[in-house]
């Protein structure tokens, strides 16, 4: 973790017929994101590391990174306005015998998603961790 960014957790995810909530916590505040209905099956299916009876949007992204041979490597909330999120993700490349690096710009959801399937950190700016507002068990 660099200056500037914070470690971040995924605490739980939590679904209802309207929408799916991701509950993220640091080792100082946890903050909720809330998303389509769809994504909390698919978060569902990860978590429980369960097979989709078909594949999701976000097994097809899977898909592509291992055929294209790109690995995500890091997932930032980089902002917030009000209550929209909005995140990255770093995902690198080898070209040769060289490695790139690509910043890709994503929903928080679909970033969460990918993060949790690939097991890989998820960072938030601290400017975006001190606007959020925390919430409680």
């Amino acid at each position: 973790m660099s200056d500037g960014f914070v470690n971040l957790t995924l605490d739980k995810v939590m679904q209802a017929k309207t929408y799916t909530v991701f509950v993220l916590k640091s080792e100082e505040k946890r903050f909720a994101i809330y998303s389509a209905p769809e994504i909390g099956l698919t978060m569902q299916n990860v978590l429980a590391n369960q097979k989709a009876k078909r594949p999701s949007t976000h097994h097809l992204i899977s898909s592509l990174f291992k055929a294209l041979d790109v690995k995500p490597i890091q997932v930032v909330i980089w902002d917030v306005d009000d209550t929209v999120y909005k995140a990255r993700l770093f995902i690198e490349q080898k070209k040769g015998d060289q490695n790139q690096i690509i910043e890709i710009d994503a929903r928080p959801s679909d970033c969460l998603s990918l993060a949790s399937m690939h097991h890989v950190p998820i960072l938030c700016r601290k400017e975006v961790l001190d606007k959020v507002v925390c919430v409680e068990d």
